[in-house]
């Protein structure tokens, strides 16, 4: 991959990780309020939705930018020289790598965001003090592992997904997709993805919100997963589903149209 592509890539996917968190907040917020340990209206309800927004507005374009640069210079090694049959895996692997990157910057923000969005009356600044002050900087790392483990999964199936309708679209029309066309294939692709992944967002979630100390706070995916089931069965595990599912397909569509627009725009 040449030295310009990488930096378009990097420039795109930051643009494009900025609409889409921000434009989206608000429905974010409800799918966390949905999950949280003390319920829907004790963690805030529709007050204050924008509460952690300015952790978000911070950490969106380097996530984003970080995804992209490692995804698509990965893809790139990765495809020179190898088969059609293996282009799927290729982007599994991009994907999954892609992620690995990202979320040494993304866990720490979603960790902050998160906790002020379950406790409107504290602001960011408050919640980043109070986590530092009583559990380090290892604290704003709680849930990396959960986080690793639900991104590598959606993006297992949001990825190889988006880029196969990508390719079937431009076989259909005979050309290469337009922006809106990618943008619509990566709202199928992550609406789909978002559901099959919800029972391991709903165990980020819950390992990021739990207090230091507790069963949940040793970031035990498995564990966590167990108590949820044990104690709330099925709706429990899909805790906030509907919002999830919208929010990452219309994130699907703005994120990943955006990318692809603003990639053709510098190149």
């Amino acid at each position: 991959m040449e030295p310009r592509e990488s930096w378009v890539a990097l420039a795109a996917g930051g643009v494009a990780g900025v609409c889409v968190d921000l434009i989206l907040f608000p429905l974010d917020t409800v799918k966390t309020r949905l999950q949280s340990p003390q319920g829907f209206r004790k963690a805030g309800g529709f007050r204050g939705i924008y509460a952690g927004v300015p952790s978000t507005a911070i950490g969106s374009f380097p996530n984003a930018a970080a995804f992209f640069i490692t995804y698509e210079n990965v893809k790139s090694l990765l495809h020179h020289g190898s088969t059609p049959y293996l282009t799927p895996a290729a982007h599994m692997v991009a994907a999954s790598l892609g992620e690995v990157v990202a979320c040494l910057i993304r866990v720490p923000s979603e960790v902050v965001k998160q906790r002020a969005q379950v406790s409107p009356s504290s602001g960011t600044l408050r919640v980043l003090s109070h986590t530092l002050c009583h559990e380090g900087i290892q604290g704003l790392y709680r849930g990396y592992k959960s986080t690793v483990l639900r991104e590598i999964p959606f993006s297992l199936v949001q990825f190889p997904l988006w880029e196969s309708l990508k390719d079937l679209w431009s076989w259909k029309q005979g050309h290469v997709v337009d922006s809106w066309q990618s943008a619509v294939c990566g709202a199928f692709a992550g609406g789909f993805a978002a559901a099959v992944t919800t029972p391991l967002d709903v165990a980020k979630t819950r390992i990021m919100l739990a207090k230091a100390g507790s069963s949940n706070a040793s970031g035990n995916v498995l564990a966590a997963l167990g108590g949820i089931w044990k104690t709330q069965g099925l709706s429990g595990l899909f805790a906030g589903v509907v919002p999830r599912m919208a929010a990452i397909s219309l994130g699907g569509f703005i994120f990943l149209g955006t990318y692809e627009k603003t990639r053709q725009l510098l190149l």
